[in-house]
């Protein structure tokens, strides 16, 4: 099935992972905020993982969720870690360790199999506190998270994850799975598979106004001719086209920067918000089904809405075409 047909409500979801205490201490109260400021926004997807936070973002998302029918709106997690009920102190999440420092203490084993993938789901379950799940993305079997290892990792996921996900679909427990990933070249082979076959994927910071050279010439073509819709994480590039400082989940390098500060000033010439432009940049793929920015405040929340909503004027588009800042095949809104 296509997530396209369960998001009625528009392309616009929430990515939760900043619930997770990404970056910094959120407090509960502001935690919960955002989430009722997402549904009173109309959002209706809402996506996140035991690993955001070592199981808090889900947590975070169920008590707020918890006061709306479960049938009214689309919620996806993910799989290959299970946390358990015992405390790690010397626990380290993400890539440099620290992106959930201020998290949940539990231990975090990662696990792409079959008996793995259920158990996940089970704590998922529990953790969010509903009856079932619609969309599960298998996370983070990449090189970024693996290093040389990750396509061992990859294997055991397509023996493990793959066909338990693909079994749960074809019996209706779930609407559908892919992999929820920030790089490429694991969803490029996943296409390439004969079986088994995904919905959807999840892929963060591959897709946006800074960053979709590769992808646009790697992936999404394959992933529209076979019908894989592609929800694009992280559409603000982990924070540096929304004000923020980071860049793939660490401090934006001086070239990082160039490249925004160019497109910050013709956005600025043309009146535009530069949230708007990375979030209708990235929507104007024909593959891509969806857009998840995360956010940890209210505010964020209102400004993603009325981001989507902005119009913005044909010739800022043709600008940084013709100044080089998106690639030159890149589909553009005026190119609809």
């Amino acid at each position: 099935m296509s997530i396209r047909q369960f998001l009625p409500h528009g392309p616009l979801g929430f990515g939760t992972a900043p619930l997770g205490n990404m970056f910094r201490d959120i407090p509960e109260d502001e935690a919960l905020a955002t989430v009722d400021a997402a549904w009173d926004a109309g959002t209706r997807f809402f996506d996140t993982a035991p690993f955001y936070g070592a199981g808090l973002a889900e947590i975070r998302l169920g008590k707020a969720l918890a006061k709306h029918k479960r049938d009214d709106y689309v919620l996806a997690t993910k799989v290959g870690r299970v946390i358990l009920d015992e405390v790690d102190p010397n626990q380290k999440l993400g890539q440099s360790g620290q992106l959930f420092a201020a998290g949940l203490p539990n231990k975090v084993v990662n696990d792409y199999s079959e008996k793995g993938t259920m158990l996940s789901i089970e704590g998922s379950l529990k953790r969010l506190g509903v009856d079932h799940i619609d969309f599960v993305w298998v996370h983070d079997v990449a090189q970024d998270f693996y290093k040389d290892e990750w396509l061992a990792m990859f294997e055991s996921a397509r023996t493990g994850a793959f066909r338990a996900l693909d079994r749960l679909r074809d019996e209706g427990v779930i609407k559908g799975w892919g992999l929820g990933v920030n790089k490429t070249e694991p969803v490029e082979i996943l296409l390439g598979l004969d079986a088994p076959r995904p919905n959807a994927t999840l892929l963060a910071g591959r897709y946006t106004l800074l960053d979709h050279a590769h992808a646009l010439q790697r992936l999404m073509p394959a992933a529209a001719a076979q019908g894989v819709d592609i929800v694009v994480g992280g559409p603000y590039s982990s924070g540096i086209l929304a004000g923020g400082k980071h860049f793939e989940y660490a401090e934006a390098s001086p070239e990082i920067i160039a490249k925004v500060e160019k497109i910050k000033a013709a956005a600025e010439r043309f009146g535009v918000p530069i949230k708007a432009a990375a979030l209708q940049f990235s929507l104007a793929n024909p593959a891509v089904a969806a857009v998840i920015p995360g956010a940890s405040k209210p505010e964020r929340i209102r400004e993603d809405h009325a981001a989507l909503a902005a119009t913005i004027p044909a010739d800022f588009w043709r600008e940084l075409r013709a100044q080089g800042l998106v690639a030159p095949d890149a589909p553009l809104p005026i190119d609809r």
